[in-house]
């Protein structure tokens, strides 16, 4: 929480355009976003392997630690507002549209989250994790449709090697299966994990779209506020699958039956809910500092370090299909981040097809004048 009140501590200072970029900051978010994401998936897989079986319960651990913002929140506005430097201009609450915004994303959120821990509990974590590094693929599709994202040959590239990788996997489908998982719930578990990465992947560039769309200078706590609004209606729509599931009722014989221990499964809830925060705050936090596609393409960057915690940790197979699905996506990976290189050394404006026509067309005009 202190170091959640550093970062907030200079918030009087608008977003950064994304030519100029806050190292420091996004470093930070990485690290929140890379925790999260290799440690997320790894306490929901200890929890189904030990005997929790409530799905919609482990999707609503991912959104509900949304209240530990309200310190953070509260600290910014009290320092700014008690400051010498006052500003009565300076932005605090976000505005209405940007709270429709975060409230229609959280609302798919929840439904993303659900499909995500469902395929955890019929996949391997490697198998699922591959699965859904195909989320880079929609989050570039859905960024090019929504906020015109500029396609390069490495960016392609990347993508095809991604949807590729998802192709391997999907081509030997019995190797891996948990015990007592049929061939049927084998294959929920892959839909629902491309279902959701889809999801994920149009959610991505929307956020980006409503940054985009604010009238106002977007602020940290703006963000911050985003980001507990969208939790909030993501928790809300797990709380009603909860609510349909039975799943309150369950929640006290599961907690006494569990594999290590009652103590160690409410621990277990509270440390994914820690867990799924900090990987909303550093997932946001990417988005805000770069670009939904960067972003998209730093959390499937994670994928190996997910394989190797899976297969360290749960004893997982590591087939040969994966390990192509593994060397395709990493080959994306590279292929990216060459393409972004090459940018950053030999730095050229971007051709544009309408903006060159809309040139000629002036051209003409002052000919014929």
């Amino acid at each position: 929480m202190i170091m959640m009140m550093m970062i907030f501590k200079n918030q009087s200072t608008p977003l950064l355009k994304k030519s100029v970029i806050n190292w420091k900051l996004l470093t930070l978010f990485c690290f929140f976003t890379a925790f999260g994401s290799i440690g997320g998936p790894m306490l929901q897989r200890l929890y189904f392997t030990h005997g929790g079986g409530r799905k919609w319960l482990s999707s609503m651990l991912q959104t509900v630690g949304f209240p530990v913002l309200v310190a953070p929140l509260s600290y910014i506005y009290i320092k700014k507002v008690n400051g010498p430097s006052y500003d009565a201009s300076w932005v605090f609450m976000m505005e209405p549209k940007l709270f429709i915004y975060s409230a229609v994303i959280g609302a798919a959120l929840g439904l993303a989250n659900y499909m995500f821990s469902a395929s955890l509990f019929y996949l391997p974590v490697s198998t699922s994790s591959l699965l859904f590094s195909t989320q880079l693929a929609f989050t570039a599709i859905f960024a090019f449709i929504i906020v015109r994202q500029k396609f390069t040959f490495y960016s392609f590239n990347s993508v095809v090697l991604m949807t590729l990788g998802a192709v391997v996997l999907a081509l030997n489908t019995s190797s891996d299966k948990p015990p007592g998982t049929t061939q049927q719930q084998y294959y929920l578990g892959f839909f629902l994990t491309l279902a959701g990465a889809a999801l994920l992947g149009l959610g991505t560039p929307l956020i980006e779209l409503a940054y985009g769309q604010s009238s106002k200078p977007i602020t940290y706590s703006v963000v911050m506020q985003f980001q507990f609004v969208m939790s909030i209606f993501s928790t809300i729509v797990c709380i009603v699958g909860m609510y349909i599931n039975k799943d309150f009722q369950v929640i006290p014989r599961e907690g006494r039956n569990f594999g290590l221990g009652q103590g160690m499964y409410y621990f277990l809830i509270v440390a994914l809910a820690v867990v799924g925060q900090l990987y909303c705050v550093g997932f946001l936090g990417i988005i805000y500092c770069t670009s939904s596609l960067f972003c998209g393409i730093f959390t499937a960057c994670l994928l190996p370090f997910t394989l190797v915690a899976a297969s360290i940790a749960f004893h997982e197979k590591f087939t040969g299909q994966k390990g192509m699905s593994l060397a395709l996506c990493l080959w994306g990976f590279v292929s990216y981040f060459v393409g972004e290189y090459n940018k950053t050394k030999n730095p050229h404006p971007a051709y544009d097809n309408n903006a060159d026509q809309e040139l000629k067309d002036k051209s003409e005009l002052m000919e014929g004048n």
